[in-house]
Order: C-alpha cells, then sequence, then structure tokens
C-alpha cells in the first residue's frame, strides 16, 4: 500500500564552492574514511550552522511503496557509516523502477529514488538493510570498516567474482537513487530534493553519514555519470549540490 508523507527540512544555503577533480576519485575510496563507530553530528554541517548565509524550508515529498522483498534484516541505528548515491541509469521514472525491481524477484532495491522533478519514493525503511550496493571489490569490506555481514540474509548467494567478495555496505548505508539515463541533465529540482532527502537521513539517525557513489563501492560501475562528479563533490563537501 502507497503512502504519501510530507516531511519539512531545514536546508543550509551555501555558496558556491570550488569544485575539485573527483571524476576519477570517485573510484577510488579514501582509506580513512572507514570508521568503527557513528560520528558525531559535527565536522561540515557544525561549520555550515555557523557560516550559513541563509536556510531555505524544503517540502520534502515522499512516497512510501514498501515491498517485503526488499527488506534484508534490521539495521539499528549504531551501523549507519555512509549514504550511497546511484543512477537508476533509465528514463524510466521512480514507480516503474519499484515495479521493475519487485518483478525481477532479486530483492534488489535502494531506500529511495528520487525522480527528475523532486518527488521521491522510499522502498526500504531506514531501520532495515536495503540490497543497494551489491557485492564490492575484495578487501573493501575492511576499508570502509564494514565488516559485519551476518544481518544481511542475502550473505552467502553466490557473488559476482573472486574479485568482487565483499558484501559488507549494504549493512552499514542508505541508498539513494536518482532517476537517470546517460545524457540527461540533473534538474535543480531533482538535486535540491537529494539535498533535503540528506538533511532527512542525517536528522533521522542524529549524526552526519559520508556520502559516496556506487563506482567507490564496486570499481568500473557504470554509475553514476561523470557529469555527476561536480555534484558529488560538493555533496562530500558540504551536503548540498552547490
Amino acid at each position: 500500500m502507497k503512502k504519501r508523507i510530507i516531511y519539512m527540512v531545514t536546508v543550509a544555503l551555501v555558496g558556491a564552492c570550488a569544485l575539485t577533480g573527483c571524476a576519477s576519485g570517485a573510484k577510488t575510496p579514501v582509506a580513512s574514511s572507514a570508521t568503527s563507530a557513528a560520528p558525531a553530528m559535527t565536522g561540515n554541517k557544525a561549520a555550515q550552522a555557523a557560516d550559513v548565509v541563509g536556510a531555505q524550508l524544503e517540502r520534502l515529498d515522499i512516497v512510501e511503496d514498501m515491498r517485503p522483498a526488499f527488506d534484508h534484516g534490521e539495521k539499528g541505528r549504531e551501523f549507519q557509516r555512509y549514504i550511497v548515491l546511484h543512477d537508476t541509469e533509465s528514463e524510466a521514472d521512480a514507480a516503474s523502477i519499484v515495479e521493475y525491481w519487485d518483478q525481477a524477484g532479486t530483492g534488489v532495491a535502494a531506500h529511495f529514488i528520487v525522480n527528475r522533478d523532486g518527488s521521491i519514493v522510499q522502498c526500504v525503511p531506514l531501520d532495515r538493510i536495503a540490497h543497494h550496493a551489491g557485492f564490492g571489490d575484495t578487501g573493501h569490506n575492511e576499508l570502509y570498516g564494514v565488516m559485519d555481514e551476518s544481518r544481511d540474509d542475502k550473505v552467502g548467494t553466490v557473488p559476482i567474482g573472486s574479485d568482487m567478495a565483499d558484501y559488507g555496505m549494504n549493512s552499514y548505508s542508505v541508498g539513494i537513487e536518482m532517476a537517470h539515463a546517460a545524457g540527461q541533465d540533473y534538474p535543480e529540482a531533482q538535486l535540491a530534493a537529494v539535498d533535503a532527502l540528506i538533511a532527512y537521513i542525517d536528522g533521522y539517525y542524529g549524526f552526519e553519514s559520508r556520502i559516496i557513489d556506487h563506482k567507490a563501492w564496486r570499481t568500473g560501475n557504470s554509475d553514476t555519470s561523470p557529469q555527476f562528479a561536480e555534484y558529488l563533490a560538493n555533496y562530500q563537501a558540504h551536503g548540498t549540490h552547490v
């Protein structure tokens, strides 16, 4: 059963920042980012609170479309570490993507899908594991500090290959899919919705999660697109796309 919920989220508006060349860096995780404990609400967001020029109240429009097949186990607050950004690599909207995932029968899904108009579909509760990151490069469990795979009910299935044997990211992260196909731009409404959604997720857990893209977990993954690199750099530095 679908349910629409309107959340009110305060999103800090920060000035434009200098973009860094992170297109290649997005494929290479930073070892120092791994953590064994949930971080406190400090750092970037705490600093922004003092420096912010203004604040805007955003309407976060979320339609819940939870499917039992997408739920792969409990994820308590203490296990949250990362927000993983994905592209759907399709022109389909969120509702169609959810139906595709469900009919495929693989159990793959992200917690959220953000449409190009800024509307959002939530497929998995934030306190549950979604199988959005899949298998990662061997050694990435340790690199990212996501060693406990035991809470994921899909553990033990056949990996893609011996070089992609690690599975822990699913149990320590929230997945956000952006409706996007190759060659398309990212509309402002969509990017602003991702801003608000990241703020909502951080508020839900009470601390700031590290933002990565899917390529950081699985080298060579095609999502997100090269043009997304500039937005990713800003999300990582400021928690917003600007």
